[in-house]
């Protein structure tokens, strides 16, 4: 139960602010967001393939 109230209260810390920002602002966010994330996925995949090789 614990669990829950605390899933349901971070939930709540991030996605409460975005829904009063603008959605141009918000989708830049996220554009940033999933770069960042695209980059660090290929750099992770890039140095486990040269060290097993």
């Amino acid at each position: 139960m614990l669990f829950l109230v605390a899933a349901f209260l971070l939930l709540g810390v991030l996605v409460g602010p975005p829904a009063h920002l603008p959605p141009a602002v918000s989708l830049t966010a996220a554009a940033v967001i999933a770069a960042w994330l695209l980059v660090f996925a290929v750099r992770e995949r890039h140095r486990r393939h040269r060290r097993h090789s």
